[in-house]
C-alpha cells in the first residue's frame, strides 16, 4: 500500500507560479512511476504529467508542456510539479498518482486526496 499526500496548492494570479509536492509513504517509492492529474469542475480528470521510477523519463500533456515540470527526489519519497506561467484554465484540483512500474504512468494504482489550485485572471 502507498499513501500519497499532496501539498502546495492555493490561489495565484495569472502568470504566477506554484510548486506542488506529493509525499509518498508505504512501499518503496523508487519502484513507482509517479504522475499528476487534474480535474476542473464539470470536467473529466486530465492526465498532465508523469515521471518514471528513476526520473529519467518524463511525459507531459500538450496543455502544460513548456510551462510545467515534473521531478522527483527518491531520497525524500517526494514528487514535485513546478507550475509556471499559470493560466485561469489551469484552475482545478490536482491529484498525485502512483503506479507500480518503472516507466511512466499508464494506469494508477494509488491516488492522493487532491489539492486545489485556483488561478485568478
Amino acid at each position: 500500500q502507498v499513501q500519497l499526500v499532496e501539498s502546495g496548492g492555493g490561489l495565484v494570479q495569472a502568470g504566477g507560479s506554484l510548486r506542488l509536492s506529493c509525499a509518498a509513504s508505504g512501499r518503496t517509492f523508487s519502484g513507482y512511476a509517479m504522475g499528476w492529474f487534474r480535474q476542473a469542475p464539470g470536467q473529466e480528470r486530465e492526465y498532465i504529467a508523469s515521471i518514471s521510477s528513476s526520473g529519467g523519463l518524463t511525459w507531459y500533456a500538450a496543455s502544460v508542456k513548456g510551462r510545467f515540470t515534473i521531478s522527483r527526489d527518491n531520497a525524500k519519497n517526494t514528487v514535485y510539479l513546478q507550475m509556471n506561467s499559470l493560466k485561469p484554465e489551469d484552475t482545478a484540483v490536482y491529484y498525485c498518482a502512483a503506479e507500480n512500474s518503472v516507466f511512466i504512468i499508464r494506469k494508477p494504482d494509488y491516488w492522493g486526496q487532491g489539492t486545489q489550485v485556483t488561478v485568478s485572471s
